[in-house]
């Protein structure tokens, strides 16, 4: 899949979207060390083009300036909550920081990241990020996701391309985010659902999805 995908020649209470995240915690930072009896975790997605259009606090990070396509914004416990901050070390050896490079381009965001969910994850930093990447690798990603061009999909029909793409995704395996713009609304996250043992499995119930039926994917730029 074409997660580090470059267009340049042609050139989480929790929150779902992890720039909220961020808010939220530092708002209620409680620095603690509290391993969960985790029933499984949730892979967040950025759809970076959208989110590079419509945020302009990111645009001049990495992932917007090479023109990513996708991004990972997180992987977080299902049972996440906001007193889960750690003061472990998020270092990682210098091979493995440079294939994690692909998904999370932005060193900082990854430190941060690691710093707000670490302590709920029951991994080291290095195990962390190596389930993202094992997640990331055997997700299978619809096309239009990762076009150059800028499509009008439907809702239910990019839902049904995950389906058809990942055997043994469950039907709400999936939940799309979306955030409107004038009248149309930009698909920013998709975000999917796992066991602790990487199999997928339905997402919780307080997980719903905020896009219409019709929905646009920015391309990449």
């Amino acid at each position: 899949m074409a997660w580090a995908q470059q267009s340049r020649s042609r050139m989480f209470y929790w929150v779902v979207f992890f720039s909220g995240v961020f808010v939220c915690f530092q708002a209620t930072a409680v620095f603690a060390n509290k391993p969960l009896a985790n029933t499984g975790y949730i892979l967040h997605i950025q759809m970076t083009p959208a989110i590079c259009a419509l945020d302009i606090n990111q645009k001049k990070q990495r992932k917007c300036l090479e023109g990513y396509s996708l991004t990972i914004a997180s992987l977080v416990p299902e049972d996440f909550d906001n007193n889960c901050i750690t003061d472990s070390s998020a270092s990682l050896p210098p091979l493995q920081a440079k294939v994690v490079a692909r998904v999370i381009p932005d060193e900082a965001y990854r430190v941060q990241l690691w710093r707000t969910i670490g302590g709920c994850t029951q991994m080291t930093a290095s195990q962390y990020f190596r389930t993202i990447i094992n997640y990331a690798q055997n997700l299978k990603i619809p096309t239009v996701l990762t076009d150059t061009t800028s499509n009008n999909v439907q809702k239910t029909a990019l839902e049904g391309q995950f389906f058809a793409l990942n055997k043994g995704l469950a039907e709400r395996s999936v939940i799309l985010s979306c955030q409107k713009e004038g009248r149309t609304a930009y698909l920013t996250h998709v975000s999917i659902c796992y066991k602790s043992n990487g199999q997928f499995k339905s997402c919780p119930t307080t997980m719903v999805s905020n896009c219409p039926n019709n929905i646009m994917v920015q391309g990449t730029y």
